[in-house]
């Protein structure tokens, strides 16, 4: 039997039709960005990617691919984020392996991944990380530097860099090994993040990254990470000397405390040479949760504030202190 030839036209409609929806089907998915290399060490290839998608559907995938190989000996992976209707998504395909584009919308035009992406490694929007930062510090628990506002130009510039002294223009500590701390609140308070010398710092995690639009407040924290305004131990009174002189620095150290967290403290600090030949020590007395308590740092030391409520402040002191140099009340 002969089929008449207008439902031919209607099946063969009725099945473009279908190649077409299916098609669309397939092309559910917009790529945002991509990137090629390892968890340490990886690159943007969205530039690139977008001109071999122009050229070609499908093609085969390694360093020769896209001219670079960001971690020598080791295995690398493409890594294409992108956006689909229940939401975003990450597509990951080994090295050597074969990239197909036909789920991709708008492969061959390349119209795709203009945006600033601010996503991480691991495919998590930088902007919408849960941890906002509030300060950086660098170097080690006895010599360390501010270093918030170079990390918010290297944020600015690039999602993850690799971290060391030429990073922020100085050894704090030479012949130590370095660490970067961020310290930064998040849905359970704050929390400190820890980068040794050398390694790569991902600002994935942390929101507004990108945009550089953090760590304006006054921080008070300390190497540590308390705040400190937050510290528990209220100060009293300062004295430094030895047993047998001794001068009270109370006013000055409130001066220094308003101008630094943490200082290197000795005769020239306080302007004043109480015993010659000797070796000095501050003394400051402060009472805290348990009463009284007296911390003492040797000339040379360094001093942070951090354990201290209201150091930065300099709202502290005791004007009618009467304690000795042990720390005992004189009546």
């Amino acid at each position: 039997m002969r089929i008449p030839r207008i439902s031919r036209v209607a099946t063969a409609l009725a099945f473009f039709a279908a190649l077409s929806v299916s098609a669309a089907a397939a092309q559910q998915y917009e790529i945002l960005h991509a990137e090629y290399g390892t968890e340490r060490h990886h690159v943007d290839v969205s530039d690139r990617l977008r001109q071999l998608a122009r050229a070609d559907r499908v093609f085969r995938m390694g360093n020769s691919t896209f001219g670079i190989d960001p971690d020598h000996g080791h295995l690398k992976t493409l890594r294409i984020y992108a956006r689909g209707p229940e939401g975003e998504r990450m597509f990951e395909y080994q090295e050597g392996s074969t990239v197909d584009g036909a789920q991709f919308r708008g492969w061959a035009r390349g119209d795709w991944g203009q945006g600033r992406w601010q996503g991480g490694w691991n495919g998590n929007g930088g902007d919408a990380g849960q941890y906002v930062i509030l300060h950086a510090e660098y170097g080690t628990e006895r010599h360390h530097v501010d270093v918030t506002d170079r990390l918010r130009q290297l944020a600015r510039s690039d999602r993850a860099f690799r971290m060391g002294n030429s990073t922020f223009g100085f050894d704090p500590d030479h012949g130590q090994l370095k660490t970067l701390r961020i310290y930064a609140r998040g849905p359970e308070g704050d929390r400190m993040f820890e980068y040794r010398e050398g390694s790569t710092v991902d600002g994935s995690q942390f929101q507004g990254w990108g945009r550089g639009d953090w760590g304006q407040g006054g921080w008070q924290g300390g190497w540590n990470g308390s705040a400190g305004d937050a510290g528990q131990y209220v100060i009293l009174h300062a004295e430094y000397g030895t047993e047998r002189r001794h001068v009270d620095v109370t006013d000055r150290l409130r001066q220094l405390a308003r101008s630094d967290r943490t200082f290197r403290m000795g005769n020239s600090t306080f302007g004043i040479d109480p015993d010659h030949g000797r070796l000095k020590t501050l003394r400051i007395y402060a009472r805290g949760p348990e009463g009284e308590r007296m911390f003492e740092y040797r000339e040379g030391s360094t001093v942070d504030g951090s354990q201290f409520r209201g150091w930065g402040r300099g709202d502290w002191g005791d004007r009618n202190w009467n304690g000795g140099w042990d720390g005992g009340r004189s009546h």
